[in-house]
């Protein structure tokens, strides 16, 4: 069942791990994607693996700190697509520096990724969104942007409880006009941003906490985005969707 057909989505950080999960899975259920990241030659290979799966996608250089950037991307959607039905703020960065180790130019680069790129693809798609009749966006924050975590990486744990919260806020702004916002909080994924730590101890310590007691796998989360993305999520906004092998349940 294609329950994106004739959608325009937008996925950042889509080049590899969970974006490019999720640009498959959107693609997969009908929607002509639009991949945006700064690795540009990842990027062109997953639209290019996309195509050849029958699906509809183009790749954009996106840096999502740079409000031209981010008006530059949507001057294109709107010239060669026209509409914009799903925003998929994905792209993100983070660290395990301690608040003693964190350098200001450290926590400025990822508040400005994890953070103010979600705000301005928010606030630069916005016409879109509300001129779609189905607008949807997707947050992809992360359970620790609800909880402390390992007491490590203080601008990641910032900047993804900011996301939290101002999903909810853009949510009960933009209910009227039909656009509906929520967050996605993963657990521990299996994806190359974990491959330090891969068959080591850090390793063991996250699936003996995850109840399921494994990583989860970046297809999981993609699920997840096109059930809030589609019309099967139609009266769910401000919502929270933890997808993280029942971390936080404990």
């Amino acid at each position: 069942m294609e329950r994106l057909e004739d959608r325009v989505a937008l996925v950042t950080g889509g080049a590899s791990g969970i974006g490019a999960a999720i640009a498959h899975r959107l693609a997969a259920e009908g929607a002509t994607v639009m991949v945006t990241d700064v690795q540009d030659d990842l990027g062109e290979k997953v639209v290019a693996a996309i195509r050849d799966e029958g699906g509809t996608a183009e790749y954009a250089h996106l840096d999502v700190s740079s409000e031209a950037g981010w008006q530059e991307v949507m001057d294109r959607v709107r010239t060669e697509q026209g509409r914009l039905d799903v925003l998929v703020n994905n792209a993100g960065m983070g660290d395990l520096a301690s608040i003693e180790d964190t350098s200001l130019a450290d926590w400025e680069r990822t508040i400005s990724i994890d953070q103010t790129g979600v705000f301005l693809g928010m606030k630069t798609a916005a016409a879109l969104l509300k001129a779609s009749g189905h607008g949807s966006v997707i947050n992809i924050s992360s359970i620790f942007g609800a909880i402390g975590g390992f007491g490590t990486s203080p601008a990641y744990h910032a900047a993804k409880g900011a996301v939290r919260l101002m999903t909810k806020n853009t949510a009960l702004h933009w209910a009227p006009d039909g656009v509906r916002v929520n967050s996605i909080h993963p657990g521990f994924i299996d994806t190359p941003i974990l491959a330090p730590v891969k068959g080591t101890e850090f390793e063991s310590v996250m699936t003996s906490a995850t109840p399921l007691g494994r990583l989860g796998r970046p297809e999981e989360i993609a699920a997840g985005v096109a059930y809030l993305a589609s019309d099967d999520a139609s009266y769910v906004t401000g919502s929270e969707l933890y997808i993280d092998g029942g971390y936080t349940a404990r």
